[in-house]
């Protein structure tokens, strides 16, 4: 006898279905924020006890949910965000599958207590297990309060499955400082276990927020970025390659306020950092890319981290141009500090402005006080009274913070702030500072040449050059890789590559994978200036190779090329394979343990004056350093 067949209660359904929406606290979490972010929520506030597990209440100053729509909203697939599929297209909200509400109820506890503007009183709605428990009036501020207990009590095989308190709470905050920085529009706060944790002022600058989570020195290596198309827009900031890590953690990006994870974009990174970072480094970057929702499908995962986009090489292209435009002219010479591990800590302190006792709660009112580090910087010209009394005493003797009090609503707190100090830092840092590669009295400047004062050669290797007050490293391998790399792809665009002829002709054996790999790529070999002629079995005859081999053999050249292409599996891009070749082209440069005269190391600095990047090889390594002379001073502790 067969099986029997039945239907599921709803009951199981909901369960199910809740294990594609709800995997952990942070998707309650990321739930709820959307659904507050939607209802025009001004003020958020999220707050978590044992990482969320036991409880997260999530409370907002949005729209607040009509009395009769209150049950609907926990059915199965209710949603006020479109209508019909043929919404789908033109989704502009982050909510849309109309699953959260009923799933985060299948598995938990919930309490909601919502008020509309127009209501005279706001109702209390309990709901354990997809079952109501509660529903009644009650006196409870404009907007919605989400309270979730106890996370999965009726699925105990999902929630042994959940990892410790510490790193469920890890995940929340991660989301919450994504949300932070893709609605700097919103004032957020995140309080886990009673402790304030995160928040944001809701005053539009997401360098404000950079530097509340990432400190000082990150904000000043942030480099804005802009890229335009009729259909496209890219805003942000990506980070000098001194900010790279070993992950891609740091690559934050956002498509119409979205956060998602794309190939793509991906791709775009690697492709515009190429020049500038070694093999497996990543960048930081934070991206805002804006575009029309009918070229976007949002609608492939329950998740919405995954979005297709129906015209993905516009977008890539776009993405590699305005990130290598913004960097082209940066000065990326990395500096050597003396007191990196100090200043890091006091960078974490002065970057944690804030809170004594927090901005409060979207709907309430009261007093507070925010802490603020203290003064370092010069007053500007207009400050109120009571902070220039502050200032014309001794500020160089204060130990403690300045305590300023505030009053009044978040938006009357929030425009105090502004019109007083606090963001006179963020107003200054906003400023640029970095000059662009080529301006006067650079380094790396026509005007700067005669003023170089080369030192001399260390460990045949380094070049050392005093310039003004600071000491320049230039690392000559890696210099002259990247002037030959510049050289010979400017060449390769212009069909303008040099040959030399070999007398006798070179004659290799190839086997029969090295064969296949001539013979896919033998076109870009001959791009590059190779000749070559079949000489029968499983040999050929090297006629010709690109000029300027500094110390390598025809042979031994053509087949490093060979091995670099095997091992990369590269793709039919021309491109691509073009660029491999000429940064393999680099293994000819001039090597350490190789002395250079005074005469070679000048006329070498003045090949990197024309290049785009002159500061690291095509490998991504740095090639020119840099000490202050402050910096040296404190090594040697003659200033502390």
């Amino acid at each position: 006898m067969g099986a029997v067949i039945h239907a599921l209660d709803t009951e199981t359904i909901n369960k199910i279905a809740a294990g594609e929406v709800v995997e952990r606290p942070a998707s309650v979490v990321k739930e709820l924020v959307e659904n507050a972010i939607d209802a025009g929520a001004t003020a958020i506030t999220v707050e978590i006890k044992e990482g969320g597990i036991a409880y997260i209440r999530v409370t907002d100053n949005g729209s607040g949910i009509e009395r009769d729509q209150i049950r609907t909203a926990f059915l199965r697939h209710t949603t006020s965000k479109i209508l019909s599929a043929e919404d789908l297209p033109h989704i502009a909200s982050l909510g849309f599958r109309g699953e959260a509400l009923s799933s985060i109820a299948a598995v938990s506890q919930v309490e909601l207590l919502t008020k509309t503007k127009q209501a005279v009183t706001g109702i209390r709605y309990c709901i354990e297990g997809a079952r109501e428990t509660v529903f009644d009036e009650a006196g409870v501020p404009e907007g919605t309060t989400f309270i979730v207990r106890n996370l999965f009590f009726n699925t105990p095989a999902r929630r042994k499955f959940l990892k410790t308190a510490q790193t469920e709470g890890g995940y929340i905050s991660d989301y919450m400082e994504r949300v932070m920085l893709s609605h700097t529009e919103i004032s957020f706060k995140f309080i886990s276990n009673s402790s304030v944790k995160l928040q944001s002022y809701g005053n539009g600058k997401p360098l404000d927020i950079v530097y509340s989570l990432y400190g000082k020195e990150l904000r000043e290596n942030l480099v804005p970025v802009l890229g335009e198309t009729p259909e496209i827009r890219i805003t942000g900031y990506v980070g000098r390659p001194v900010l790279a890590r070993s992950t891609r953690n740091q690559e934050i990006y956002y498509v119409n306020q979205r956060y998602i994870k794309s190939d793509i974009i991906k791709r775009a990174l690697d492709e515009a950092y190429k020049p500038y970072l070694m093999l497996h480094k990543y960048p930081f970057v934070l991206l805002y890319l804006e575009l029309p929702a009918e070229t976007l499908d949002v609608n492939v995962h329950p998740t919405k981290m995954e979005v297709r986009f129906l015209n993905a090489m516009p977008l890539y292209q776009l993405l590699v141009d305005a990130i290598r435009d913004a960097l082209r002219e940066q000065d990326m010479t990395v500096e050597v500090r003396a007191d990196a591990g100090a200043s890091d800590s006091e960078d974490k302190d002065q970057s944690e402005l804030l809170v004594k006792e927090a901005l409060p709660e979207p709907f309430e009112e009261k007093r507070r006080e925010l802490v603020l580090p203290p003064f370092r910087e010069d007053p500007p010209a207009q400050e109120p009274a009571s902070v220039q009394s502050v200032r014309e005493s001794d500020r160089e003797e204060m130990a403690g913070p300045v305590v300023v009090s505030y009053s009044g609503t978040d938006e009357e707190v929030t425009s105090q702030l502004r019109e007083n100090f606090v963001y006179e830092r963020s107003q200054k840092a906003d400023r640029p500072e970095q000059l662009s590669l080529f301006e006067e009295e650079r380094f790396l400047s026509r005007e700067a040449l005669p003023k170089h004062r080369i030192i001399g050669q260390l460990f045949q290797t380094y070049w050392l050059i005093e310039y003004h007050s600071e000491l320049y490293i230039i690392d000559q391998h890696a210099a002259h890789e990247k002037v030959k790399y510049e050289r010979l792809v400017k060449r390769l665009h212009e069909k303008n590559i040099a040959s030399q002829q070999l007398r006798p002709a070179t004659v290799v054996t190839l086997s029969k994978s090295e064969e296949n790999i001539l013979q896919k790529y033998l076109d870009r070999f001959l791009q590059l200036g190779f000749e070559i002629e079949s000489f029968g079995g499983s040999e050929i005859r090297l006629l010709a190779v690109p000029t300027d081999l500094y110390g390598l053999s025809a042979q031994e050249y053509f087949l490093d090329v060979l091995d670099q292409l095997a091992e990369e599996h590269l793709s039919e891009d021309v491109d691509e394979v073009l660029h491999r070749l000429a940064t393999m082209a680099c293994k000819s440069a001039v090597k350490g343990n190789t002395a250079m005269t005074p005469e070679e190391a000048k006329a070498l600095i003045d090949e990197l004056l024309g290049l785009s990047d002159p500061y690291h090889c095509p490998h991504g390594r740095p090639a020119i350093v840099k000490f202050t002379k402050a910096e040296i001073e404190k090594m040697f502790k003659r200033i502390v």
